[in-house]
């Protein structure tokens, strides 16, 4: 039977919507894609000098510096990952143990909502926390010097 009108009611974990015709069919949506784009500015010596990205779903109209970045991708059939951390000449190093703190929280989080694992999360966030703190103290320590 043909369908003569769509009602679009509800969306669907799984990508489809529900259309209400005159039987009840699920149709698939099409596939949402987003292009993440990192360009990175070498000196001759192949250090960055700068680090910029864009993605294609945001609202940014232009593309964002970034000081560092560290990107990760898990393969899961050699069960290994690959990392790219790259900063720039003028990332400080107060601002790398900011970036540290703050990755090491985010993946802490990220973690939680991925196993609702509360106890290793919580050791994670402690060791996020003494690692600022003892950054901290060495600044406190360095500058008295």
């Amino acid at each position: 039977s043909a369908i003569t009108k769509l009602e679009m009611k509800s969306h669907h974990p799984e990508n489809s919507i529900l259309c209400k015709t005159s039987e009840s069919h699920t149709l698939p949506l099409p596939a949402m894609k987003s292009t993440i784009t990192i360009d990175v500015e070498l000196d001759q010596g192949r250090t960055p000098e700068s680090i910029s990205w864009s993605a294609t779903d945001s609202t940014m109209d232009e593309a964002r510096k970034a000081k560092a970045m560290m990107l990760s991708f898990w393969d899961g059939a050699d069960k290994t990952s690959l990392r790219i951390d790259l900063w720039t000449k003028v990332m400080m190093v107060d601002e790398m143990a900011d970036f540290f703190y703050q990755s090491m929280m985010s993946m802490a989080d990220t973690y939680a909502r991925a196993t609702r694992h509360t106890e290793l999360v919580n050791d994670m966030k402690n060791f996020a926390q003494e690692f600022y703190k003892k950054f901290q103290e060495n600044q406190v320590k360095e500058n008295k010097v």
